[in-house]
């Protein structure tokens, strides 16, 4: 029998305003049901840190895509990391945010699909001063001075400009969900 990997799943667009209601307990319920192993639940926004036999993302992806249809009728986009591709995009942000209090300025986007440089680069970002924003394998690393929720640099801009879709987490869920993956191999 193979032995379990830990993954983590971003849902993109539930308990948001309202929108796409899930009890945590209830979504925790449903990936067991999937088959799904040590499933835990980081805040109420979709994330999920879980152990499973299967070693393909998109798969995993696409079955708890499925089950959450099913279990609660949601069409949401769910995308899945590998614990250790989680703790690449933890440890190399580009941004390097200082110190823990500044943590909360910066922020990753997570693509679900590649973009190429090129086409990141020939963006017109509509930052404002002191924004920046910085593309690296399959994420965009923000960093808001003025608070992530007054700034253009959003998901739903990236979503526009590039084409695919994206969801974001603050920089301290970030780190967050990578300590909980980490525990859950141990």
């Amino acid at each position: 029998m193979p032995s379990s990997a830990t993954y983590v799943a971003l849902l993109r667009g539930i308990n948001v305003s309202g929108k796409n209601p899930i009890a945590m307990a209830d979504l925790r319920a449903s990936c067991v049901a999937l088959g799904l192993s040590g499933v835990r639940t980081y805040l109420q926004s979709g994330n999920v840190v879980f152990g499973a036999e299967r070693r393909d993302p998109r798969r995993l992806a696409d079955a708890l895509h499925g089950r959450i249809e099913r279990d609660f009728g949601h069409d949401v986009a769910v995308l899945v990391l590998s614990a250790p591709q989680l703790e690449r995009v933890a440890a190399d942000n580009p941004l390097r945010p200082a110190a823990t209090a500044e943590g909360r300025l910066f922020h990753c986007t997570f693509l679900f699909e590649p973009v190429a440089q090129e086409r990141f680069r020939g963006l017109r970002l509509p930052a404002r001063e002191g924004e920046r924003a910085v593309l690296a394998d399959q994420t965009i690393y923000l960093h808001c001075p003025h608070g992530y929720g007054t700034s253009k640099l959003n998901n739903n801009y990236f979503e526009r400009a590039l084409g695919v879709s994206a969801t974001t987490r603050n920089w301290r869920s970030v780190l967050a969900l990578r300590e909980l993956a980490a525990g859950a191999g141990s």
